[in-house]
């Protein structure tokens, strides 16, 4: 399905999948968005411009010739990031209060607030391990003691995070989110929604019938 588009480009009744996730964004107050862009990007930059059709200021971001992960191409994009910003996939739609989360991540003076779900290996398997309001685990390798919780797909930083990826090197999120565990800077923020993702063809069908009203 993605080798001709890259995923967030893939149609759900019709419309790619990302239209559907700025549309809530934009939703929930949230208009000024940079993507970061990777493979066949150009087919993300070319259809959603500079945003204005969907009501949103869109930049983009490029990895470039070599792939950076995720967060070393977080990195790349510091200079068009403010003090405080989220940073979420373009594979999941993610329904919850994104005002009450930047606000909980700033009033805790922590570098970074990641968005949990009590899983219960119910949709997909759970990777965190919360104690006392913080994260204090995150492995998505494999499920250990004590992971009931789940990586909602959206964390709020402080800029000043991004000082702990070196520039110009390939990071992926479980180190950069590890070093942030291991300074005791990631809060935990409870979220009650599910979470819906096109990660595989099952649970694309899945979210086609939620956005089409079958559940």
């Amino acid at each position: 399905m993605t080798r001709d588009v890259p995923k967030p480009m893939v149609l759900v009744n019709g419309r790619p999948f990302l239209e559907y996730e700025i549309t809530l964004l934009k939703q929930s107050g949230i208009d000024d968005l940079v993507l970061c862009i990777g493979y066949l990007g150009e087919k993300v930059e070319d259809y959603f411009g500079d945003g204005r059709r969907w009501g949103v200021r869109l930049r983009y971001s490029r990895d470039g010739p070599t792939l950076l992960g995720p967060a070393g191409a977080l990195r790349r994009a510091e200079d068009l990031l403010e003090e405080h910003f989220f940073v979420t996939y373009a594979d999941a739609y993610l329904r919850m209060d994104y005002g009450e989360m930047m606000k909980a991540a700033v009033d805790s003076g922590r570098l970074g607030a990641m968005a949990v779900y009590q899983n219960h290996d119910r949709y997909g398997t759970s990777d965190v391990v919360v104690d006392r309001g913080h994260v204090v685990r995150y492995n998505k390798k494999g499920r250990q003691e004590g992971m009931v919780w789940v990586n909602f797909g959206v964390t709020a930083l402080a800029r000043q995070a991004l000082s702990l990826i070196s520039e110009g090197t390939r990071v992926g999120e479980e180190e950069f989110y590890g070093e942030l565990i291991r300074r005791e800077e990631l809060i935990a923020f409870i979220v009650d929604n599910r979470f819906y993702e096109i990660g595989t063809p099952a649970s694309l069908r899945e979210f086609e019938q939620f956005i089409s009203g079958g559940t």
